[in-house]
């Protein structure tokens, strides 16, 4: 099969049983000026409006058709394709549509003869461009207007989606009339098992979402036995009422809005993806059939995109018509689980409203929600409190038929359980605190509505629509579909594992430890000799007698593994969480964590969230007493970056959203929906965030597991894995012979340098893939398993232990980008192109923390640019090491090998100051030394954040710090002496 053979399956299978049919045009009826099939335009325009045409006509003399092209392309420069298709445009006092959409109802047969006068047409081979002869496979129009391109690849011919994505990124220019932002509403990318769009091309940094309907719960499209299996696209995606019904209630413009509500005057065009478009198109079916007094269960994970499905869903509910043109429903209350009102949701409802005055949102007393629902206000927006009175209101109209739909069905960041929030905690234990509270079950969304439903019984004037990533067994029962035997199920289900590999959550049991494991990798490193054998000593030293429930000791493992392992994280500005056993926990893993910091002069600090007032050893503490602020500022506040801790005992451990957040510490046991919920704070994505990091001190693996079964099974660490595993799997992988030493060193050297190019770590992957094909189908799959294996053991084993073998680093850094250019065969899961985009930003994430350069073959890091001053000094290691060693016994300082690197750093700073060298070849030692200890105490302060051990060691001794600068001075120069 061939692309021109999938180009003209697509542009002919309208005709076979749509009415009116797509109609093929050629290059000649495109102007390439205008973006437009003009012949098409004024075609439509003169079918459905002959009048409003004649009275243009009165108003201009001569052939008005030039005049009305160029009306309709201004208005789409000015206002974009969207807005023309929805709203028109006027001219000279004459309003034209630029298409008709299908009715509410029946009862305007004039309107409905209009809409079966929309043309659809398509050009294949599109030459788009006045200044060159490139084309595109495909273009579909509506009444002239350009709507959808699309590549279409062939994976026979050596060709598939990634090709087609790659296309529009390096030479799909975004300045070119038909590809600019605004002009075309989605530009699709498709082979034939993969479908992929995006809404703007912004060259290599266009990024493509998923539009598949997913395959054995994951990512990609079921097989067809008898099609392709993308041929959905084409036959129901791309059907002409379809596409109307996209423009007409779907595809989406609005301005960006910063976080306190203010336009940013960006603009962004929204294109629903697959389960969001079939769940609210099946809803909405199924609704306009059967009317009210149904139950609908939607499961849509994390990443889903929830709010925009709400939105769609609850407008196209409050003009849904049955058969007979009667309204279905009078009004539509949308419930969020939240105190104060989601800002997110209710700004996304509103901003898909089309006429102004359709959304009412309740932020008053329960009187404005009943004066609302009675008088018949088409979508309120109000929150869990109210529901009561919308029970007691839709129970006292039942003349009015109302649809509730429900945000996020679990508790949110209130942490309100089934005690009334003024308990004050009187346990003077941590132990009985924890005894306490465990009994304690957190009542959620699903608790309270599932409790008032049973007691007001089955409705029938009321449809509820209930959204959850997580439901529990009786949510399912409550608002699933009954099945043949009993069961129940959701009505719709866009699962976890296909939105983690869609790339659009993390898998947060990826990294997964409990205490045993991390305690046992540890000891592990004490007989290895590449790893920082200092470092673990230390640590294990400190973990000696430790007892689980003495929180001074799990603090210390908590800092300090954030310390080595995460703060480096997502550029720097990684994120973790803290969860405790109860509220006393809490408070007193708040104390002891600040009190630690503080201690070793780490320069992070902490939050603490919980409910209520605390007593501990007879004070008491509440959560704004603690933060210094009101408890209302506390999420806003961990967005900023020296806030590194959130400590919580229930708040925030679900309907959290920070992305931010990297690594869990768990002092709780977890069960079930709860385990599942607390643990996904983890997974939303960020750019630079590419894993997620849990450490257990209370649960075990097993039982983990068993919680997230029902939503994604996955396989976690349950035992301690020995680090000396990589060296096994870097020599199964060299012993293929796909890649050599040197190609790893030549993509290492461009990946780790600021001046490293992206098209040259493309070329050093090259040999390697070329290599790779010319294997057999069972060594390509042994090869490609072994690398994946290598790739995640190390990514895992780095948060555990700090590696310093740099051969384990570069090829850890060459293998995770070779997996993602390998061929992949079809019955595997689909590389993700997602991944693909990360591959410029990660690489400048690497270089935004300093340059360095790898030599040739085996050997340390050295930090060198032929072009800097860097190469005057040739760093000797072993005299570092002896002023190391001379300087602990003179001033009793305890610097380690370790502090030898900080040393080398300093050094590398000095040199690339050119003033320094100027300073000593035109002064005296003398002079220039002034100069000199000047810089090194500016650089010293430079250091503090990242090495504020050797910092604070430094500036507490004078005559050290003073000996340290002579040294530092003396290499210098000799450096300067040697380069000359």
């Amino acid at each position: 099969m061939t692309d021109k053979k999938i180009v003209k399956d697509i542009a002919t299978f309208p005709g076979d049983y749509l009415m009116g049919g797509y109609h093929q045009r050629n290059h000649s009826d495109y102007d390439k000026n205008l973006c437009l099939v003009s012949q098409d335009v004024l075609d439509f325009v003169l079918i459905t409006q002959p009048n409003e045409w004649d009275k243009l006509k009165k108003s201009l003399s001569g052939d008005i058709r030039p005049h009305f092209l160029e009306r309709v392309n201004y208005e789409i420069k000015q206002h974009g394709t969207l807005h023309v298709l929805r709203k028109g445009i006027k001219d000279l006092g004459c309003k034209f549509h630029l298409a008709y959409f299908p009715p509410a109802t029946g009862l305007n047969p004039e309107i409905q003869k209009k809409y079966h006068g929309n043309i659809f047409s398509v050009i294949r081979q599109l030459k788009y461009s006045e200044n060159n002869e490139n084309s595109l496979d495909l273009c579909i129009f509506l009444n002239g207007l350009p709507i959808f391109t699309v590549e279409l690849k062939d994976p026979l011919t050596g060709q598939s989606v990634e090709n087609a994505i790659t296309q529009y990124r390096s030479t799909r220019d975004p300045k070119e009339p038909l590809f600019a932002y605004r002009r075309c509403l989605a530009h699709f990318a498709v082979d034939p098992e993969l479908v992929y769009f995006t809404t703007r091309l912004e060259g290599s940094k266009t990024r493509f979402i998923p539009f598949n309907q997913g395959n054995n719960l994951g990512a990609g499209n079921p097989p067809s036995w008898n099609n392709f299996p993308t041929a959905y696209l084409w036959e129901q995606i791309w059907a002409r009422d379809s596409v109307l019904n996209l423009i007409q209630y779907f595809i989406h413009e609005y301005e960006e809005e910063d976080e306190e509500g203010n336009k940013t005057g960006k603009r962004i065009l929204i294109f629903p993806r697959y389960h969001q478009l079939d769940s609210v198109r099946r809803i909405i079916n199924h609704a306009k059939v059967h009317g009210s007094g149904q139950h609908y269960l939607i499961q849509h994970s994390a990443g889903s995109g929830k709010s925009n499905s709400i939105a769609w869903l609850s407008h196209q509910l409050s003009v849904l018509h049955n058969a007979k043109n009667e309204r279905v429903f009078d009004s539509v209350v949308v419930i969020t689980d939240r105190r104060v009102l989601d800002r997110q949701l209710q700004s996304t409802v509103r901003q898909f409203e089309q006429t102004l005055g359709t959304v009412e949102t309740i932020t008053e007393n329960s009187q404005q929600l009943k004066m609302a629902m009675e008088s018949g206000k088409n979508i309120i927006v109000t929150t869990l409190q109210k529901f009561q009175v919308i029970s007691e209101q839709v129970k006292s109209l039942p003349g009015k038929n109302f649809a509730v739909i429900i945000d996020e069905a679990h508790s949110s960041q209130s942490g309100e359980a089934t005690r009334h929030l003024n308990t004050v905690l009187s346990a003077s234990s941590l132990e009985e605190a924890e005894k306490q509270e465990a009994g304690e079950i957190e009542e959620d969304i699903e608790d309270r509505i599932e409790r008032e439903i049973r007691q007001r019984g089955q409705l029938s004037n009321v449809s509820y629509f209930a959204f959850t990533a997580t439901p529990k067994t009786k949510t399912l029962e409550l608002f699933g579909t009954k099945v043949d035997g009993g069961g129940y199920q959701p009505f719709s289900l866009y699962p976890m594992r296909q939105a983690i590999e869609e790339g659009f959550i993390l898998d947060v049991l990826q990294n997964y430890t409990t205490y045993k494991a991390y305690w046992s990798l540890l000891k592990k490193v004490k007989d290895d000799p590449t790893y920082d054998r200092n470092k673990a000593v230390r640590l294990m030293m400190s973990f000696v007698d430790m007892h689980e429930h003495t929180i001074g000791k799990k603090v210390e493992v908590i800092v300090e593994h954030f310390r080595n392992q995460t703060q480096s994280r997502i550029g720097g500005h990684a994120k973790a969480m803290v969860v405790t056993r109860s509220r006393l926990h809490a408070v007193r893993y708040k104390q002891a964590i600040d009190s630690y910091m503080t201690l070793h002069g780490y320069p992070f600090k902490s939050l603490v969230a919980f409910s209520g007032k605390v007593d501990n050893d007879g004070v008491k503490y509440t959560e704004s007493g603690m933060n210094g602020f009101p408890e209302t500022k506390t999420a806003q506040t961990f967005k900023l970056d020296e806030y590194k801790f959130l400590i919580v005992a229930e708040k925030f451990q679900t309907g959290f959203d920070q992305p931010l957040l990297h690594t869990m510490y768990v002092d709780k046991k977890l069960k079930g929906i709860h385990a599942v919920q607390t643990l996904s704070r983890l997974n939303r994505v960020h750019p630079g965030k590419e894993e997620t990091f849990v450490l257990d001190f209370a649960n075990e693996a097993d039982d983990i597991q068993k919680s997230f079964e029902p939503y994604y099974e996955k396989t976690i660490l349950s035992e301690a894995t020995d680090p000396n595993l990589l060296y096994d799997l870097q020599t199964k992988l060299e012993q293929h012979g796909i890649f050599s030493n040197d190609e790893i060193n030549q993509f290492a050297n461009q990946y780790f340098s600021s001046k490293g190019t992206q098209a040259k770590l493309f070329a050093a992957l090259q040999p390697a893939i070329t290599r790779f094909k010319a294997k057999g189908k069972d060594e390509q799959i042994e090869f490609r398993g072994t690398l994946s294996d290598f790739v995640r053991l190390y990514a895992f084993l780095s948060q555990i232990v700090t590696f310093s073998d740099p051969e384990l680093e570069k090829l850890y850094a060459f293998g995770r980008f070779l997996l993602r250019r390998l061929p992949i065969e079809k019955e595997k899961l689909p590389l993700e192109i997602q991944q693909s985009i990360d591959l410029e930003s990660y690489r400048l994430d690497i270089t935004g923390s300093g340059k360095i350069t790898l030599n040739r073959g085996q050997g340390e890091l050295k930090p060198e640019d032929p072009l800097s001053p860097t190469n005057i000094i040739q760093p000797d290691i072993e005299a570092l090491s002896s002023i190391i060693k001379e300087l602990n016994e003179r001033f009793g300082t305890d610097f380690t090998e370790e502090d030898r690197l900080v040393i080398r750093q300093l050094e590398e700073n000095l040199a690339k100051i050119p003033m320094l060298e100027q300073s000593i070849r035109v002064n005296t030692p003398e002079n220039a030394m002034m100069t000199f200890r000047e810089v090194v105490e500016q650089q010293l302060q430079d250091m503090i954040d990242t090495n504020f051990k050797f910092y604070k060691q430094v500036n507490a001794n004078p005559d050290f710090a003073q000996t340290l600068t002579k040294f530092l001075f003396d290499r210098y120069r000799k450096g300067l002496e040697g380069a000359v």
